[in-house]
């Protein structure tokens, strides 16, 4: 059958004359057969074996070792759930003996039997992941299809083995299993199915936020993400697990004057940096660029809605959104903080006519993310009229060309002070104290300002000049140190004030 040439390979093989040898039953199964099927690359192979153990060791481990010391490779064994993991040159194997699966309300985890082939098909999540692949002698190389998964994969349906209202609410984390395979896969969820999602959709309250999170991320990385994000709408999944997200949904009028749907200005925005970008917090940007926008909507008499301070708001909120959906709080949340923050500041520059120093301040601001923060506001213009989106991309064109010249001009971009905290301190003779932060601070603005040049001996004078009006002098007989003498600092400190 087209598709399942895979089984040349010697790893299968090996697994079969060994399954053999201890009178058991083997079998691929699962996302590997599947994939092979559809054609996509796929490195994670699941063997799952029918028969006895050895002692305290399930089939799959047993059937593992053998085959580890076949292949003179290192078996790790998960004795908790009684299953094995090797790794070839090519592929990571995972056995696991058939298993039968029953469920408690409250929980996902099952508990396990041993049990037949059949048990352990009839406990996947859907068709497309029940099909096996015989690797016994007799049969080597068998389809055993039991749901028609292979019939489902050319219709491009996503369907479960039994009944759905079973199958999540067993394991409800399988409902967003099924929107994630449909937006990646291109597929639809059979109309039964996603009815059964929309009952079962507070399930989803039981499964922690990791896990949760995990799809999500597969979601987000899928060449059209909108598409997940409409079937978590639509099922009803969306507003337990996002419910900010959730609130951006809807149209508010007031004496004719109505604003744009933010839920999908959102989705239009993801998929326009979907298209130019894989990075997936760019994307997580992108998703939370409007957070803000239903808590800080207002109608204004005479002028409509408006949502000022969504920027900051939003930014405010990143933390918090990040915290509950158990995602990294370093420096891939405070990277998504920053483009929320300064999604605002490049279309105001194509609006007005810009000025150096707010280039300057952009640079200063966004550093070496400022590429990013020019393409999510490229993809942030959604407007249907053409010419109008037209003349913001060609706005859009000055503004990168403008932070070029400035930025090869006056290297603020990743900007360190010429004239540190430490410099203050030693030339005036002075402890850390507020006098050194609104020197340093006045060195700043007057460069962003272009007052004076970016270099070293013109911040001293301004630094001379500042200190004069605190009462400050500088210590007899010293002199600026040459910064190329000093010793390499990997970052200056720029809180030496404090």
């Amino acid at each position: 059958m087209k598709g399942l040439s895979f089984i040349t390979h010697p790893v299968f093989k090996i697994v079969s004359e060994e399954a053999t040898k201890l009178n058991v039953d083997a079998y691929v199964i699962g996302g590997f057969v599947r994939d092979n099927i559809l054609g996509r690359p796929c490195k994670d192979i699941d063997i799952v074996a029918v028969g006895s153990g050895k002692g305290d060791k399930t089939v799959g481990i047993t059937l593992a070792e053998a085959v580890g010391k076949r292949l003179r490779t290192r078996v790790n064994v998960f004795r908790n759930f009684g299953t094995a993991q090797l790794k070839t040159d090519d592929y990571e194997v995972e056995f696991v003996g058939a298993r039968k699966e029953s469920y408690s309300r409250d929980s996902r985890k099952p508990i396990v039997e041993d049990g037949t082939l059949e048990d352990d098909q009839n406990r996947r999540d859907f068709t497309i992941n029940a099909m096996a692949v015989s690797l016994n002698e007799k049969s080597y190389g068998a389809l055993l299809d039991p749901f028609d998964g292979f019939g489902d994969i050319e219709c491009k349906i996503i369907r479960t083995p039994l009944s759905p209202d079973v199958t999540y609410s067993d394991d409800p984390l399988r409902m967003m299993r099924a929107i994630r395979f449909a937006t990646q896969l291109n597929y639809k969820i059979e109309d039964e199915s996603f009815n059964s999602i929309k009952r079962n959709a507070d399930r989803i309250k039981i499964i922690s936020r990791e896990r949760v999170a995990d799809e999500l991320h597969k979601i987000v990385l899928a060449k059209v993400p909108s598409v997940g994000f409409k079937l978590l709408f639509n099922s009803g999944l969306l507003k337990f697990i996002f419910p900010e997200m959730q609130a951006l949904q809807g149209v508010d009028v007031i004496k004719g004057h109505a604003h744009k749907d933010n839920f999908y200005h959102t989705l239009q925005v993801l998929d326009n940096v979907a298209e130019r970008s894989a990075d997936l917090w760019l994307r997580w940007a992108a998703i939370l660029h409007d957070i803000a926008k239903p808590p800080t909507k207002k109608y204004e008499e005479g002028h409509g809605w408006t949502f000022h301070g969504h920027e900051d708001r939003g930014a405010r909120m990143v933390p918090k959104i990040f915290t509950a959906m158990k995602f990294p709080l370093n420096d891939r949340m405070k990277y998504v903080q920053k483009l929320v923050q300064l999604h605002l500041r490049p279309i105001a520059l194509a609006k007005d006519e810009i000025t150096d120093s707010a280039v300057r301040r952009l640079l200063f601001d966004a550093g070496d993310d400022v590429e990013d923060l020019m393409l999510l506001c490229e993809c942030d213009i959604t407007s249907k009229q053409e010419e109008r989106v037209q003349r913001y991309l060609n706005n859009f064109k000055i503004v990168r060309q403008k932070l070029k010249e400035i930025e090869e001009k006056d290297r603020v971009r990743n900007w360190q002070p010429p004239v540190t905290g430490e410099d203050i301190m030693a030339a005036f003779g002075i402890a850390p104290s507020l006098q050194v932060g609104i020197i340093k601070t006045a060195i700043r603005e007057s460069i962003l300002d272009g007052i004076i040049p970016n270099e070293r001996p013109a911040a001293w004078e301004l630094m001379k000049a500042e200190g004069a009006k605190a009462g400050l002098q500088v210590v007899a007989g010293y002199e600026l140190p040459n910064p190329e003498l000093l010793p390499v600092k990997v970052k200056q400190d720029e809180n030496t004030d404090k």
